[in-house]
């Protein structure tokens, strides 16, 4: 599979809408591989901050650091962060911004960062390679517990045998490797001929836990808002259902003039802070998933920053939140 390493899925689409130009000042948010921060560097005089909290994706970048003579910065961070890296760097606005969000190819096949079922490892899923694992939730949620976190980040109907399978196996011996987890799982939820392997959804699920992924994207995206000048682009590639539906929302409520009400009509309209770009999302050809099929699912959604004010940051979704798990509340 290493061929798909330094496959940016949706590469080329992605640059276009981004439309870098000389001189401009561009975030890749999930650095990952460099795909997209090469693209770009392929403009005269362009400048990139680029981002990953993998710290392996940012130790792997410094062969293009060097041959960009001085215009890709590396930062170890989470892209939610994005407005406080480029402010570090001196930066207060930027022309674009490109995310690439979720788990990455480099990390679904280490076998011993736990992300995949597909490989025996141990049941870790960080991407920042620090903080509670996998293992770490499986062993300290309730069932309850982890009946809402597969179902709602995972979207799996099974989730109640999924936990009550779980813990009646923690109960007998902890469950630390991808294999027993996945397992575990295959004899609740069944494999169907055609149909994605049995332990997906809830390996999905507890990475995204893990990692506090939909948060770090409705912050990120927030962050973004923030951080483009008028006429700066955002670029978001996600890969599942919950992504895309997070980034679709934001950009339809930031996209649309309010109406206001009768009795505060002024007040209450806000002015759109972005101009959609991609009335319906972009998809992969036939040709890219033959290629990369991990691309398959992939969704690009573009839109242009307005000289509109920043709109009101919208509270969080109340779903489970790992710090909430792992001190027992």
């Amino acid at each position: 599979m290493t061929a798909a390493r330094h496959i940016s899925v949706l590469g080329r689409e992605a640059v276009d809408y981004l439309a870098p130009r000389a001189g401009g000042i561009y975030v890749d948010a999930t650095f990952g591989a460099g795909g997209y921060s090469r693209a770009i560097l392929d403009v005269a005089g362009t400048r990139v901050i680029g981002i990953d909290r993998d710290r392996t994706a940012v130790l792997g970048g410094f062969d293009l650091v060097d041959r960009s003579n001085g215009r890709l910065t590396l930062v170890e961070d989470r892209f939610s962060e994005l407005g406080e890296v480029c402010a570090a760097q001196g930066i207060d606005a930027v022309d674009g911004v490109v995310m690439d969000v979720g788990v990455s190819s480099m990390q679904l096949d280490q076998a011993e960062r736990g992300f995949s079922f597909r490989l025996d490892g141990p049941l870790d899923m960080r991407m920042a390679q620090h903080g509670p694992t996998a293992a770490d939730v499986i062993a300290k949620a309730s069932e309850s517990e982890l009946a809402n976190i597969i179902y709602i980040f995972g979207e799996e109907r099974h989730s109640r045998g999924v936990a009550r399978a779980i813990v009646a196996a923690r109960k007998n011996a902890p469950i630390t490797t991808t294999q027993g987890l996945a397992e575990i799982v295959a004899k609740v939820v069944r494999a169907k001929p055609n149909e994605i392997h049995p332990a997906t959804r809830t390996f999905q699920a507890l990475r995204i836990f893990v990692n506090e992924e939909l948060d770090e994207l409705h912050l990120a995206l927030t962050s973004a808002e923030r951080v483009l000048k008028p006429g700066g682009r955002l670029v978001v590639v996600s890969f599942h259902s919950l992504e895309d539906r997070i980034v679709k929302n934001f950009l339809a409520e930031r996209g649309k003039v309010s109406g206001g009400s009768r009795h505060l009509p002024e007040v209450a309209q806000s002015a759109p802070s972005f101009q959609i770009l991609t009335k319906r999302p972009v998809t992969p050809g036939e040709a890219e998933i033959a290629a990369n099929p991990r691309a398959r699912s992939a969704k690009l959604r573009a839109a242009e920053r307005t000289a509109a004010p920043v709109h009101k940051i919208d509270a969080l979704p109340s779903w489970p939140r790992l710090s909430d798990v792992m001190k027992g509340g």
